[in-house]
């Protein structure tokens, strides 16, 4: 059998919708500057599809340091990895800020969150280590996992007994041996838009022996009240260990790091294999990380934006009697009990009939048997554009009911 025949059988779960969905619903192209109202196909829709929390991304004072630092360093300074020739005194200045601002001792740069988090897991855990993880974890902390040679328990998502139970086998599995448990979950789930028990996890550590590690991708810059992350906001930041946090969400960036005590990070400096053996993050996002995590900090108006527009799509939502699940954070999904075809159509008509921009999320974004559509609020959309969108969702969920959805083929327009 020849390797690619494997390829041409089954595209994989995600590409056996290319047919009908690429460019559409995959691979869409959105043209146009940054913001709320975006052109696709020709068209401006209002664009809720976007981790543009803040609204940074065409902000004018980051658009303007973005070009400044561009126009003096160029995309190649640093050249080499940063362990070697890519460090510089912005880097360096930028993990000192961001450790401050995480309420924590120490930070690295990280070029990507995904990579990044794949690779701490990977230097924290040896073979004799036991990873606890929530189900509903990020590919990056799946993939992460993937890679650890020792023992993985799963615990249900959320459920702190579950989590108990599997920190009860992992304590016993090493007694009177070597290693240590590593329990991982994120801050904001960020598909259901609910947040991680943070508070219950680390209450747990009276109990049992572990270290905490947190994801918060879509926490960081948006929960607390400072914008500081979920652990903030649910007042248990000094108990989370290893604090993640990408710079593609609420900074509108490139770019992640990872904060926690000396020691730690002294280690991750000179063992995280995706920092050591690749190029450092360029000077120019380094400034501009600069930039927005002063916006970050000083702007409190734009955080209160977001979550007035957040409060005001979501109740508006519900008050149609849509499902939004358990989410208590920006991440606002819309829950469809319908088939495939049918959300697809539902999505074709938001687009083309409302100048409506959303994604549909199936399988294995989700898990088997979900299907919904995620919006994501930002300080950049206006209440025109909530009250535009709540009108189409109004006429979508009456077209539901009546069964207008219901076909057998899906054509895109």
């Amino acid at each position: 059998m020849d390797l690619f025949d494997k390829f041409r059988l089954n595209r994989g779960a995600l590409g056996n919708y290319a047919e009908v969905g690429h460019n559409y619903f995959m691979f869409p192209k959105l043209e146009g500057p940054l913001g709320a109202r975006m052109m696709f196909r020709g068209r401006e829709k209002i664009v809720w599809s976007i981790n543009n929390y803040l609204g940074l991304a065409d902000h004018p004072e980051v658009r303007k340091v973005d070009a400044e630092a561009a126009a003096e360093w160029g995309l190649a300074y640093p050249m080499g990895a940063r362990m070697l020739t890519g460090n510089t005194r912005l880097h360096e200045q930028l993990e000192a800020e961001l450790a401050e601002f995480a309420k924590k001792e120490d930070a690295f740069l990280l070029n990507y969150g995904y990579q990044g988090v794949l690779s701490i897991i990977d230097a924290l855990l040896s073979r004799h280590d036991i990873a606890v993880y929530d189900s509903e974890s990020h590919a990056c902390i799946i993939d992460g996992l993937r890679m650890h040679s020792g023992k993985r328990f799963v615990f249900k998502h959320n459920d702190i007994e579950s989590l108990e139970q599997q920190l009860r086998r992992a304590t016993e599995r090493l007694k009177g041996g070597q290693g240590g448990i590593l329990v991982i979950t994120e801050g904001v789930f960020g598909m259901a838009g609910d947040q991680g028990m943070l508070r219950e996890i680390a209450a747990l550590k009276a109990k049992y022996p572990f270290r905490l590690l947190v994801d918060d991708a879509h926490g960081f810059g948006v929960m607390g009240y400072d914008g500081s992350g979920t652990g903030t906001e649910q007042d248990v930041q000094d108990q989370i260990d290893v604090y993640i946090a990408t710079f593609a969400k609420a900074m509108a960036s490139i770019g992640a790091f990872v904060a926690g005590e000396h020691d730690l990070i002294h280690y991750l400096r000179y063992n995280t294999r995706s920092q050591i053996f690749a190029k450092s993050l360029p000077m120019p996002l380094v400034a501009g990380n600069l930039k927005r995590l002063e916006l970050l900090r000083n702007e409190a108006g734009l955080r209160e934006k977001l979550w007035h527009i957040t409060r005001r799509l979501q109740q508006g939502l519900r008050e149609l009697g849509f499902d939004l699940g358990a989410t208590n954070t920006p991440v606002t999904p819309v829950y469809l009990t319908c088939s495939i075809p049918e959300i697809i159509n539902l999505v074709i008509d938001l687009r083309e009939n409302y100048d409506i921009f959303c994604s549909v999320v199936i399988y294995p974004v989700v898990p088997k048997g979900v299907s919904m559509l995620r919006l994501i609020p930002t300080a950049a959309h206006s209440d025109e554009d909530v009250d535009q969108t709540l009108a189409a969702f109004a006429d979508v969920q009456q077209k539901l009911s009546a069964g207008k959805y219901k076909t057998e083929t899906v054509t895109l327009p």
